[in-house]
């Protein structure tokens, strides 16, 4: 007897639906065919002790199971469910006409529970797109899944229960998600702030006109200063996430199982921080069966990679054209996958490897050419691509001791917000474009004006700075978004002048 039923395989961040075909017939052995890997081999086994272990029994005679489409490759043991149901039917323990309107994704223990998966809502949005009437997922995944409206998605946490809403629907009920209430009450809950911060005013400023703009910045300062913590408040202040973002965002965090248990939305811009350890293709993405790496998780958020100069210089030019292009692929012999990677690039470093370069107090202890050297460490097309250089200095006892609050992470928002609100009218009509940082040159000629008294600046800074072509990009794009925060149709020299100053960390004049 033939019975199909329907699963699916998430690719990139979609997911394509599998018919899962099995038949029974004469003979006594059992073969899985459709490009399976190890893990889907081995659901028989898994399958197997599941049926018998809650009074089902395995099919005793030769059992072929097709996953089509059988040129794409399966990976994964959440084919588990719907290959044990296709089983049973197809041996009458299941009589259902009702197994077609329904995709079904589940791993099976050998005592019936069903375990998590990974990838449920870009299966629910495939199903829901496909017609399909509902979705049966673990119970651990259903409100991830369940944020899709028009789609029926029921959630089981046994093999039992399975069987039993087959036999009768009304058995289970559908979970219900109020998506936008969950998304839009959680959106500013933060438990850090600006206001924790003591002093650095000119680093908040700095960290503001990233924000505003979508900018990389770098923190280079001596250790103690204060470069983590500001870094970590970064999210506190940038836009919220709109909807469209959020599900970009929740789509790559499920895909890479990264999402909490009974999670929905993610409703916070994402804060990625990996140790210098990372190799590149953690970082990037890839691996047998592709992942997204952490650039993709930090998606309409900040990566944050700390003590730069410790991370591998391989793992660190990986992140080049990512950084260009806000997307990476990821290319195999037969395939080729896109993962999303539009995100604020936040690193921090000390000055030399003692951490005491440059500061006020304390002398430096490292030899001649040290400091070069350390900062060799980050090559020049690199920085190129980070559009502010700070300089972080020390907190003074005076600034540390003093009870007056500082300025809260709300305020700050609140400015950025305005700045961005008149960067999407100005791209309104340019498609993938959202802030300053994403212009390209030939946005930048057109929007980036500037009169003779700036150009003339502009050029003195370029020939003492021995800056190249793309900082001279960064700097009108810096300056772009400070003239936004401050409300000007122009960009003035003031703005230019203060840009200017972020790029004072290059690599040529700093450390000599």
């Amino acid at each position: 007897m033939l019975v199909k039923t329907f699963g699916s395989a998430v690719h990139g961040v979609n997911a394509i639906t599998i018919t899962i075909e099995v038949n029974v017939g004469q003979g006594v052995s059992y073969f899985i065919v459709g490009l399976p890997d190890n893990a889907v081999k081995e659901s028989l086994q898994r399958i197997e002790a599941a049926l018998k272990n809650n009074g089902y029994k395995m099919p005793h005679n030769k059992v072929i199971v097709n996953l089509a489409p059988a040129d794409i490759r399966k990976a994964g043991s959440a084919y588990d469910l719907p290959i044990a149901v296709g089983m049973m039917a197809a041996s009458d323990q299941i009589v259902s006409t009702d197994l077609e309107k329904y995709v079904i994704m589940g791993e099976l223990s050998l005592d019936g529970s069903v375990m998590p998966i990974k990838g449920a809502l870009p299966i629910a949005i495939q199903a829901r797109k496909e017609g399909f009437k509902g979705l049966i997922v673990p119970q651990t995944n259903v409100r991830e899944a369940g944020m899709v409206n028009n789609l029926e998605v029921y959630g089981v946490s046994h093999l039992k229960e399975l069987v039993g809403f087959f036999e009768d629907p009304a058995s289970l009920k559908p979970v219900r998600v109020d998506t936008r209430e969950e998304f839009f009450d959680s959106q500013y809950n933060f438990e850090l702030d600006f206001s924790d911060v003591k002093g650095q005013e000119n680093i908040k400023r700095a960290l503001e006109i990233a924000a505003a703009g979508g900018h990389n910045v770098i923190l280079i300062g001596p250790p103690g200063a204060g470069k983590t913590m500001l870094a970590k408040r970064l999210p506190t202040i940038l836009p919220p996430l709109t909807l469209k973002e959020a599900l970009e965002t929740t789509k790559i965090h499920s895909v890479a199982g990264k999402l909490p248990e009974n999670a929905t939305l993610v409703s916070k811009r994402p804060f990625r921080s990996p140790h210098h350890t990372i190799s590149d293709v953690a970082l990037v993405g890839g691996g047998g069966n592709p992942q997204p790496g952490e650039i993709s998780l930090a998606h309409h958020g900040v990566l944050f990679l700390d003590e730069l100069p410790e991370f591998k210089r391989t793992v660190l030019e990986v992140m080049r054209q990512p950084m260009e292009e806000r997307r990476v692929t990821i290319s195999r012999a037969k395939t080729a996958l896109d993962f999303p990677a539009s995100f604020m690039l936040v690193a921090s470093m000390n000055p030399c490897p003692c951490g005491y370069f440059n500061h006020p107090e304390r002398e430096c202890t490292c030899p001649p050419g040290a400091v070069q050297k350390y900062l060799n460490k980050i090559s020049g097309p690199l920085l190129d691509r980070i559009d502010l250089h700070v300089e972080v200095t020390p907190v003074p006892f005076s600034e540390l001791s003093n009870s007056r609050e500082s300025e809260p992470s709300t305020s700050i928002r609140e400015r950025v917000i305005k700045a961005r609100e008149v960067q999407a009218q100005r791209f309104k009509e340019h498609d993938g474009v959202y802030a300053n940082a994403h212009m390209s040159s030939k946005l930048l000629k057109e929007i980036c004006v500037i009169d003779q008294i700036s150009q003339k600046l502009l050029k003195t800074a370029m020939e003492r700075l021995q800056l190249s072509a793309r900082a001279y990009d960064r700097i009108l794009k810096v300056s772009r978004t400070i003239a936004d925060l401050e409300g000007s149709e122009k960009i003035k020299a003031e703005h230019l002048a203060e840009a200017i100053n972020y790029r004072s960390l290059d690599r040529e004049n700093w450390g000599t």
